[in-house]
Order: structure tokens, then sequence, then C-alpha cells
């Protein structure tokens, strides 16, 4: 496998309330640790990050905070069921025609490319 030689980024948003921890010197600490850089979006910028704030929000009241997990492979296992049976299939999103994703695949892509 190859890795990347660039280090891994971590974004944040900047909110006017919450940007002390996200500035931290501990959190700047912890990320030279583990070799990543920080990064943070700008003030008012709300476009920068809603669809993974929502998405995220999401995936905390639905699966996260459902109950407690004894392991990671455990989480991890229910957070892929939880998006490809739920979040793909049975969600339906405003900006695809009030359909779900794999709703709108199947109308949108011809079957020839499907295939493929």
């Amino acid at each position: 496998m190859c890795r990347s030689t660039r280090p891994t980024r971590h974004h944040s948003t900047r909110s006017l309330n919450a940007t002390a921890p996200f500035r931290s010197r501990k959190l700047v600490q912890a990320l030279n640790r583990h070799h990543m850089i920080g990064s943070m979006g700008r003030v008012g910028a709300a476009g920068d990050n809603a669809a993974m704030d929502s998405f995220f929000g999401l995936l905390q009241n639905n699966v996260l905070d459902r109950r407690n997990w004894s392991s990671r492979q455990q989480l991890r296992t229910a957070i892929v069921t939880w998006i490809e049976r739920t979040y793909h299939r049975r969600r339906r999103q405003r900006s695809l025609s009030r359909l779900t994703p794999v709703e709108y695949e199947t109308i949108m892509i011809p079957p020839a490319s499907q295939a493929a």
C-alpha cells in the first residue's frame, strides 16, 4: 500500500464561541506528536462544513449515542451498517429531488455504465 508523504490534516471550524479548544497548546502538541497539521475554517463560512456537520450530527444521534460500544470493530460495523442501510438507502435528500442516493443513481446512471 502506498502512503502519502504529506501529513494528515485535522480540520475544525472557527466558531466565535468555541475556538479556544481548537487553538489550545495541548491540541497543537497532540497534533505534533501524531505528525498532523491543524487547519481551521473561517468565521462565518458556514458552507465550509455544513454538509459534514449535518452528516456527523446524524451519525452521532443515530449510532454513537445509542449505546456503549465494547470494541472499535463493533462500532465500525455499526457505522458502516448505518451508512449503507439507512443513510444511503432510506434518507431522502432535498438536493436529489427527495430521492435517496441509491434511487437517484438508479434513475440517473444508464444501465450500461452500471455494469462496467
